[in-house]
């Protein structure tokens, strides 16, 4: 393993990373950002599985076939790398779409939380933990546990029943 190796291998590490990193952040623009990093590393780890650089991917010349072979470098990763390429810009170029239509309808670039997702999950959480136990003791007069939070109410903030 020779130095070129070792810097490369660091290289797409440090990209992979960041540009995980950068995907799970709520700002569409740094989503974007870490997959083209994630792209231009998968690029430089497809260059790097293609052998020593400077070699031809075409054999040169007419002396014999083994000769010919261990001189040139694979072919396969580069047109993988070509391929990457194409399909990183396109993604990119979507997702940038994506979230310009987002700036545009809500004016910032923030990816909020969905409010149904956590619905469904506290129900699951509920049905999963099974029926609640009796709590005579620790209750308010309003029949919910004063360090719990208030239900969530539509209606301008009264309960069915209550007065205003």
């Amino acid at each position: 393993m020779n130095t070129i190796d070792v810097t490369m291998a660091l290289v797409v590490g440090g990209l992979f990373a960041i540009g995980f990193y950068l995907m799970l952040q709520r700002s569409l623009m740094r989503i974007v950002l870490g997959f083209i990093l994630l792209g231009h590393g998968t690029n430089l780890l497809l260059l790097v599985a293609g052998g020593t650089p400077g070699r031809p991917p075409v054999p040169t010349g007419t002396t014999g076939t083994t000769e010919a072979s261990a001189r040139t470098a694979d072919p396969l990763p580069q047109a993988m790398a070509l391929t990457a390429i194409v399909i990183t810009f396109g993604l990119t170029a979507f997702l940038m779409a994506l979230a310009y239509r987002s700036w545009r309808l809500s004016g910032h670039d923030e990816v909020h939380d969905d409010v149904e997702d956590r619905l469904i999950g506290t129900a699951r959480e509920r049905a999963e933990a099974g029926p609640a136990p009796d709590r005579d003791e620790g209750a308010s007069a309003s029949g919910r546990d004063e360090a719990g939070p208030a239900p969530d109410r539509d209606d301008g903030g009264t309960a069915p029943g209550e007065a205003r």
